[in-house]
């Protein structure tokens, strides 16, 4: 059995009045045991030894994605799983894209960890194009990708959600026309053959990933956050499902998605 776990943890678990969540990041982890963790949006944590350290304290052995503008990426590996090889997806990101290969029972896992553009939806576009292209070349039969997307699901009708964002964040999920909302990205994603892991498992549930009782003003219940998979992986996956509860709460402002397979 494998569990994953995607977060964005909300500029590196800190804020800017000097607040720390990282203890209540730590706890989430704690609790939910995730065998591979991708995090997103990890402010300062590379620099001082922070992801080190936080590492340590979870049990797991980090690989850091650092940022080309925005904030690094990584994912965390939890022993006794072996790590083969780990880089950078090699493009201008706005924040990071990570990739790890795992050894696993069912062969070599390509994890990629990815925080896309959250102010463009041509920019976002451009680096799912990056991703999906890095899936094509170098992710094999046996690949996930995982991360804060900031896109919507081409699924789903999203229009009166969007309506109610302010007009400044309302921008950047309709695209050059004002009134098409924007749902390329994960489009994208999905025509290179990856499966959306929690629409598979709860076809109806909303899954709604942000905002939390933390905070999210530039959010209106939406859903951002995703576990694709490719076709055998998602044949693998047993279940998928978003963590609500009080701690997840106050912890970020996105909430985390956890996927288990065997």
């Amino acid at each position: 059995m494998l569990r994953v776990m995607t977060w964005n943890i909300r500029t590196g678990g800190r804020d800017g009045n000097g607040s720390d969540r990282l203890a209540l990041v730590a706890r989430v982890v704690a609790d939910q045991r995730p065998d591979v963790l991708a995090l997103q949006e990890l402010r300062g944590f590379d620099r001082d030894e922070v992801l080190t350290r936080f590492a340590g304290q979870v049990g797991m052995r980090p690989h850091l994605a650092r940022a080309w503008f925005g904030q690094p990426v990584a994912v965390l590996v939890r022993p006794p799983i072996r790590t083969l090889a780990a880089s950078s997806v090699r493009r201008p990101f706005h924040h990071a894209a990570g990739r790890v290969v795992l050894a696993t029972d069912a062969g070599p896992l390509t994890v990629f960890c990815a925080h896309l553009n959250p102010y463009s939806g041509g920019r976002r576009l451009a680096e799912a194009d990056w991703l999906a292209a890095a899936v094509r070349r170098t992710g094999g039969r046996l690949a996930l990708l995982a991360g804060d997307l900031n896109s919507l699901e081409p699924t789903v009708d999203h229009a009166d959600r969007v309506a109610r964002l302010p007009a400044h964040y309302r921008a950047r999920h309709l695209r050059r026309d004002g009134r098409t909302v924007d749902t390329r990205s994960v489009a994208r994603l999905l025509d290179v053959g990856l499966v959306d892991l929690f629409r598979a498992a709860a076809p109806g549930d909303e899954g709604l990933t942000v905002p939390t009782r933390h905070g999210g003003a530039e959010f209106s219940g939406m859903r951002l956050d995703y576990l694709l998979g490719t076709a055998r992986v998602a044949e693998l996956t047993r279940d998928c499902r978003v963590v609500r509860d009080a701690v997840t709460d106050r912890a970020s402002d996105h909430y985390p998605v956890v996927a288990t397979w065997t």
